[in-house]
């Protein structure tokens, strides 16, 4: 479930952070986009429960652009990201469930469709994670990644219908490694799906988007990671 490492080191929010443009409207949200419509496939990001205006997300798109893709940054909290001064985040998850990003997802995925991408990718972060896991199950996407995920469940795993890389920290309470071992025995007996799960040692919950850019260690952890992700979409997508 959702709990406290959900909430650790906030990023600074930036509605003006990442090289790419900003639409009001992409498949019904406001989404941060990078990278040509020329590409031949498309990947779309799901933020953890800080939103799309995470700088570090965003360079994240920006990155994955880079490589080749066409990405998309959608903001599925109605510009009401998670503000721990606020309100506890039990009350929060409450009224921005990933049932509802799972609806949310599906006509951005229907507008990377009709823009001719046919190869799209989804990552998910946390909250996203979960996202993630409801579309890939729903047959929705050509490849998966989730990074540090929340909420997600084995029986989930047991219904996974694309190729998915699982990206998870040693230090996580949230997801565990004793629940990804579990998710990669159930991934690793379903010859007809490619998979991978990789525990990355000495790091928490979160590590992939809210690291520290000062410190080394951090942003290594957090660059192998990225290159995971960007790897995974091109061998499944290109």
């Amino acid at each position: 479930m959702a709990g406290s490492q959900c909430c650790e080191n906030p990023p600074a929010l930036s509605s003006s952070s990442g090289d790419g443009n900003v639409l009001e409207s992409f498949g019904g949200l406001k989404t941060y986009i990078a990278g040509s419509s020329d590409s031949k496939a498309a990947v779309l990001l799901i933020s953890d429960v800080f939103g799309y205006e995470a700088p570090n997300l965003r360079k994240l798109a920006d990155k994955t652009a880079a490589a080749g893709f066409f990405v998309v940054v959608p903001d599925f909290f109605y510009g009401d990201p998670y503000v721990p001064e606020k309100l506890p985040i039990t009350t929060w998850i409450g009224s921005h469930g990933t049932d509802k990003g799972f609806e949310d997802a599906k006509p951005v995925i229907a507008a990377l469709k009709s823009k001719g991408f046919s190869a799209i990718g989804a990552a998910g972060f946390c909250w996203g994670g979960k996202v993630v896991a409801e579309l890939a199950k729903a047959d929705e996407l050509k490849a998966a990644v989730m990074l540090h995920p929340s909420l997600v469940t084995v029986d989930d795993t047991k219904a996974i219908k694309v190729p998915l890389a699982v990206l998870g920290a040693e230090l996580d309470k949230i997801s565990p490694p004793e629940l990804l071992k579990q998710f990669e025995e159930v991934l690793s007996s379903n010859s007809e799906v490619d998979s991978y799960v990789k525990i990355f040692p000495g790091v928490v919950h979160g590590w992939t988007v809210r690291y520290d850019v000062d410190d080394e260690a951090a942003v290594q952890n957090a660059e192998e990671a990225h290159k995971d992700m960007i790897d995974w979409f091109t061998k499944h997508l290109k």
